[in-house]
């Protein structure tokens, strides 16, 4: 026997009587406004409705959801709704001891988890006053900068694809295979490579990831010249993304932003300059900015990064010195009690971690500063006033990684 179904009315417009429950298609949440801000933003006025955007897309890889008040196909408010991807990894790093946090972090940025696996990583070596090898450190350097570019590379492919171009993810999707090809000879897993260890590195450079390497830097530099003259010169894609999604120099400041972002706004904010760690300060690399603090110019610093990252790849190369590539420490790893605040610049922005020990083989507290999490919040500055059309573009422009932000 079919269940008989309560008509009730839409809580988008109450003149409509549905028999489904309001809480499963309706935007509006089915309790009471519990701030200020829910308040303001599901009041309508005249001509104003509420609509789901998503979970839907690779520029928020199927686990955003917004929330969108609209004026016709105007975007007048907006609202990021997270959670749809929540894993409770910093309380799960308190469950394990200091390794397995290594692998528990991969996760969260899992475009460029080589980032993200380094936070427990050089938290304990800061707790520890541990001094990493060279070799190991030049080749963290190696791996963190191949990683960005495939980052990057994808980024670049997405934003188009959000525009209705299909052969840019084709062009980002070959350079990020040969990339992960090539970490994948080097640490043996294609997506969370779980490379990175208290001390150094699991495993020296190898002749398959070298080989790899050479193949692909002898035309990694005209690959991206292809890709900008194929986008750069495309009038549709100016047009969509020139103007669009303006954030001013104080508001990044004020919202947190950093990365690209940031950078967007004319702040040459890097925390491989501001911060310096592991070997960036021996090396000679630009931090590109723009001033325009819109998509576009958010696109062309992407683009301008993986420039720099290959000049810092060549460098590496050319200095590398030899030696062994991981400290000697006991297998039971007890770090000592404490606090410790590390920071590092990830593709998305300043990665950072705050870290206390008690003394046990365990972490007692893990907390991660994500910057998804602190560039996405910005996107309801940014929309209103654009159409319903430039929404996609807009926040694929900030590059945003869930994993991390529903942490």
């Amino acid at each position: 026997m079919t269940e008989a179904r309560t008509r009730i009315p839409s809580l988008d417009d109450p003149e409509i009587i549905v028999d489904t429950p309001a809480t499963i298609y309706d935007a509006i949440p089915p309790y009471p406004p519990t701030t200020e801000r829910e308040a303001e933003f599901y009041s309508l006025k005249d001509g104003e409705m509420l609509i789901n955007l998503g979970p839907q897309h690779p520029s928020t890889h199927g686990v955003l959801r917004v929330v969108m008040k609209i004026d016709g196909e105007k975007v007048v408010d907006l609202d990021p709704v997270l959670g749809y991807l929540h894993r409770g990894v910093e309380k799960i790093c308190e469950n394990g001891d200091w390794h397995h946090a290594i692998s528990n972090c991969d996760p969260l940025e899992y475009i460029a988890s080589m980032f993200s696996e380094a936070m427990p990583v050089m938290v304990a070596e800061k707790l520890l006053d541990l001094e990493v090898p060279r070799r190991a450190e030049y080749i963290r350097v190696l791996a963190w900068e191949l990683n960005r570019i495939s980052s990057h590379a994808l980024f670049i492919g997405w934003l188009a694809l959000d525009l209705g171009a299909v052969t840019p993810i084709l062009y980002g999707f070959i350079e990020r295979d040969e990339i992960v090809e090539m970490l994948a000879a080097l640490t043996g897993q294609k997506l969370l490579f779980n490379y990175l260890r208290i001390g150094g590195v699991n495993g020296d450079l190898n002749h398959e990831f070298l080989s790899r390497l050479g193949t692909w830097m002898s035309h990694a530099a005209q690959r991206i010249e292809d890709q900008q003259t194929l986008i750069n010169e495309n009038e549709i894609f100016i047009r969509r993304t020139r103007g669009l999604g303006v954030i001013d120099r104080e508001m990044a400041l004020k919202m947190c932003l950093s990365g690209p972002p940031l950078r967007a706004t004319g702040i040459p904010y890097d925390v491989r300059r501001a911060h310096p760690y592991s070997v960036y300060p021996e090396l000679e690399f630009d931090i590109p900015t723009r001033t325009e603090g819109d998509s576009w110019a958010r696109y062309w610093l992407h683009l301008e990064e993986i420039k720099q990252s290959l000049r810092i790849i060549d460098q590496v190369l050319h200095r590398m010195p030899d030696g062994p590539v991981m400290t000697k420490l006991p297998r039971l790893l007890r770090v000592p009690p404490g606090r410790a605040w590390v920071a590092f610049e990830s593709p998305r922005g300043q990665y950072g971690a705050y870290g206390i020990s008690d003394g046990t083989d365990q972490p007692f507290r893990l907390r991660i500063h994500d910057p998804s999490y602190f560039n996405l919040q910005t996107v309801g500055l940014m929309m209103p006033g654009h159409l319903i059309a430039d929404t996609m573009a807009i926040m694929s422009s900030l590059d945003p990684i869930m994993g991390g932000i529903d942490k």
